[in-house]
């Protein structure tokens, strides 16, 4: 593809136990197939040149040498469960080498409990020592990052919420079991979808696959890829029965689309 791009890599599409799963010896956890094994769930942004990471999941480290990450300009945080945050630490070599504060981004609620479980990152009286450098930025609605507008989408995860995050007709929406009406409005115009789609059935917290689905209907999305996987999803078995423009999302996956113009939120 020539000119501006926006692109998109699946750094991890499973849940928080990884697959396989530990102790377990079912078939998908037995698996020769590479897809069937997946790390805990994020992903990675890339526009202009720079690197913007969704979530610190905790094999996190594993998923930046697997790609081939020298650097990363900002980190947006869906939630602050240990799944998607507990990787935060090895965001230190990056900023070791740079000697800049990576920026990061999350609602109110999740920057408190972040600064809380990773309180030696935040002190303001300890030496600095071999620790992240981060900046704390919080997520009260749209913002303009690195020239693109970054819209936050407010989302229901079980008892609690979440945020997806939309760049241009890209959006990444997980770790939710309900998408409120007015976000709905904000997920109009889609291209791309990377949904919550945990199991075939029911959990109260995540959406299921056919649930998930539904939505990327609803919403009439031409692609939709299932992140956020159990080891009930069978890669090359239950890929055949997804209907068209819906895939399993995997370790390692890429997409590419147009750059959303620049604008200002």
């Amino acid at each position: 593809m020539t000119g501006p791009s926006l692109k998109l890599t699946v750094l991890g599409s499973g849940t928080s136990t990884g697959v396989p799963v530990l102790g377990c010896h079912c078939e998908v956890c037995s698996s020769p197939e590479p897809r069937n094994n997946r790390t805990r769930c994020s992903a990675l942004l890339e526009w202009g040149g720079r690197k913007i990471l969704i979530d610190t999941a905790t094999d996190f480290r594993q998923q930046a040498l697997r790609e081939g990450l020298d650097h990363i300009d900002c980190v947006l945080y869906t939630h602050a469960h240990a799944d998607h945050v507990h990787g935060i630490d090895d965001l230190r070599t990056f900023t070791l080498r740079t000697g800049t504060a990576i920026p990061i981004y999350a609602a109110r609620g999740v920057l408190d409990r972040i600064q809380g479980l990773f309180s030696y990152i935040f002190s303001e009286t300890d030496a600095p020592g071999y620790r992240p450098r981060l900046e704390v930025n919080e997520v009260r609605g749209p913002f303009t990052l690195f020239g693109q507008v970054v819209t936050p989408i407010p989302l229901v995860h079980g008892p609690g919420e979440s945020l997806g995050y939309r760049i241009g007709n890209l959006a990444y929406v997980v770790d939710c079991s309900a998408i409120p009406e007015s976000s709905r409005r904000l997920l109009e115009g889609l291209d791309v979808l990377v949904i919550d789609a945990l199991r075939f059935r029911e959990h109260d917290s995540h959406f299921t696959i056919s649930a998930a689905i539904e939505v990327a209907r609803q919403l009439q999305v031409p692609k939709t890829l299932l992140t956020h996987l159990t080891h009930d999803i069978d890669y090359p078995r239950h890929s055949a029965e997804l209907p068209e423009g819906v895939e399993f999302a995997y370790d390692g996956q890429t997409l590419t689309l147009p750059s959303p113009i620049a604008q200002e939120p």
